[in-house]
């Protein structure tokens, strides 16, 4: 991946004066550091959080506890609340969220390879199941590409509010 798709992200967000801020479980903090590694992403990044554990994901941004016991963390639903929590917890509007399994084990009846990236903007909620292969290092990395063009394509493709 090359910083040329989180550039044309932020550069998408300034022009509507939109900010953007990440949620992160599976990545760890890797789609706020391709962000981050664009000069000038202060003027866009409001910051992020890395929920890894599914008890931050509710005590820290909002995820319902009754969805994480009822499906894990590994859902589209809980990306869904991921990315507006972070939204509302960073004042942004646009939220990134990642959950999923990088491996070597599966994890809450979901096979490596399972990830689930929503991006919340005030038009609404965009979401991608990704279905990956390769190593626990190939997969982040392709998360990481997979939520920063689908944040890009909701900012491009979502009116102004």
């Amino acid at each position: 991946m090359t910083v040329t798709d989180a550039a044309e992200l932020l550069a998408a967000l300034r022009r509507r004066g939109w900010s953007v801020a990440c949620a992160e479980s599976l990545t760890g903090g890797l789609v706020c550091a391709e962000l981050t590694a664009v000069p000038g992403a202060s003027a866009t990044v409001r910051g992020g959080v890395v929920a890894y554990a599914t008890d931050c994901k509710v005590s820290v941004l909002g995820v319902d506890p009754a969805l994480t016991a009822r499906v894990g963390a590994v859902d589209p639903d809980v990306a869904d609340q991921m990315a507006e929590g972070v939204r509302r917890l960073f004042d942004a509007e646009v939220g990134i969220a990642t959950t999923g399994v990088a491996g070597p084990d599966p994890q809450d009846g979901q096979p490596v390879g399972t990830v689930h990236v929503s991006v919340a903007t005030p038009a609404g909620i965009v979401r991608r199941r990704l279905a990956l292969g390769g190593t626990r290092e190939e997969i982040r990395t392709e998360t990481v590409r997979s939520a920063v063009v689908l944040a890009a394509d909701a900012a491009a493709r979502n009116p102004r509010e």
